[in-house]
Order: C-alpha cells, then structure tokens, then sequence
C-alpha cells in the first residue's frame, strides 16, 4: 500500500483509499503548522518536508502510519512514543489507535529547532574562515 511514483505530496496522498487519504492530510496539515518554512517534496518515495536538510518524512503502510523524524526526533520523545512500535529513527502509528497529532506537532517543532540550530552552527563556521 505504499506511494510508489508519486512526484508530489498531493499524487502521493490521492493513491490510497480516503479514510487513509484523511489521516495522511491531517499528518501533512498538522506538519506543515508546526514548521510553516519547511519545503514539501517527494523523498524516498514518501512525503518529505524540508528545511536546512531533511526535517521528517511520513508514509502510508497496510496497518500504519510510518513516521519518520531521524534518530534524534525518536530519542527526544522516547517516553511519549514507548506505546509504539519504533526503531532508530521510525516510529509506526497503528490506523486502529488514534493519531497522536499533538505529539507529532510536538515532534516536528524539535526537528525545525534542531536543524535551525545546525544551519546556524555551519552558518558561524563559513564566516569564521573568512
């Protein structure tokens, strides 16, 4: 059940069935709230937002929603995601249990902090070489 040749996030969430296209638009609604600069494009076959690198990526599976935040998007909220299925940066929202969309915000708002506070790092970094 998973988006193979979609080039945009709209065609990727049209190609499953709509109880599963509503969960998905909420994701993205709820994504792009809590990081309004972030660029959305297909990445790894799946929805991806952006921003000073890659922020998080979301996809449909047969009984989940696969999210994706990097290690440290998972490390971060390990006591919040621990009623989950997770790996090292994955962690699985099964369809038949709610959404936890304010821990996703939550999430999401960790990642655009993290990855702003990297780009202002390399920012500091080029102008010390001068």
């Amino acid at each position: 059940m998973e988006g193979n040749q979609a080039t945009t996030v709209d065609e990727y969430i049209s190609q499953f069935p709509s109880e599963v296209q509503d969960i998905l638009s909420r994701f993205r609604k709820v994504i792009k709230e809590a990081a309004p600069k972030a660029e959305e494009k297909i990445s790894y076959r799946m929805p991806t937002f952006y921003l000073h690198g890659n922020l998080v990526h979301f996809a449909a599976h047969k009984h989940h929603i696969g999210f994706y935040p990097a290690p440290s998007g998972i490390e971060a909220f390990q006591e919040e995601l621990s009623q989950y299925k997770s790996a090292k940066g994955s962690v699985q929202f099964p369809f038949e249990k709610p959404m936890p969309y304010e821990l996703i915000r939550e999430i999401v708002k960790f990642r655009v902090a993290e990855n702003q506070k990297k780009a202002e790092g390399k920012g500091k970094k080029k102008q010390g070489d001068r």
